[in-house]
């Protein structure tokens, strides 16, 4: 998140953060997005009938707020059909593994656990499935010889910040379409 504001600022990525909405109290962005004038709401999970009952919360937030675009940066829940439908083709999502391998918590582990020479990140397009909606972007990094969870969380983290921004300037800037589970960004037009 702090990524995305930062690059919003410097003017990577046209576009502004108008509001982070966490399910957590605790969240650490959310203190860093009010010191930066930034609107933020707690919409606690744990006092709704269910996922869809939350999410229709999170969603009035969102609309309140003139969100056009939904970026999930940490967020670790997996969205109602409903929220989906809200913003369709209009949600990012950050995981740290080259999806589809490694989807779902403990991406890193799961990696190291594997034994793989390479892993990453990927920013997709969010689904009512988990970790499965068209690709954005992807980065790839290595797994080095003695690598463990942390060391490489850390190098994937790294990247992560680099590949979100990135994406996200792409998809809110450039022509794209659906090419099956990818999103293509067509060419631009050469002038004459």
């Amino acid at each position: 998140m702090q990524a995305i504001v930062r690059a919003c600022d410097r003017g990577e990525v046209a576009g502004t953060v108008c509001i982070v909405v966490s399910n957590r109290e605790d969240a650490v962005g959310l203190e860093w997005a009010r010191g930066r004038g930034i609107e933020t709401r707690v919409e606690p999970h744990a006092v709704h009938s269910g996922r869809e009952s939350h999410d229709r919360a999170v969603v009035s937030h969102l609309r309140q707020a003139g969100a056009e675009w939904v970026c999930l940066a940490g967020y670790m829940r997996l969205l109602s059909p409903w929220f989906v439908r809200e913003f369709p083709n209009r949600i990012l999502n950050i995981h740290p593994s080259l999806l589809p391998a490694f989807p779902g918590l403990n991406a890193q582990k799961q990696a190291l656990e594997y034994g793989v020479r390479w892993t990453g990140c990927t920013v997709h397009l969010v689904d009512s499935k988990l970790d499965h909606g068209p690709i954005v972007a992807q980065t790839a990094v290595p797994v080095e010889e003695g690598d463990d969870v942390q060391s490489l969380e850390a190098r994937i983290l790294a990247e992560e910040h680099r590949t979100y921004v990135r994406a996200l300037s792409d998809i809110v800037t450039r022509p794209w379409r659906l090419d099956g589970r990818r999103v293509e960004f067509q060419s631009p037009v050469a002038r004459r």
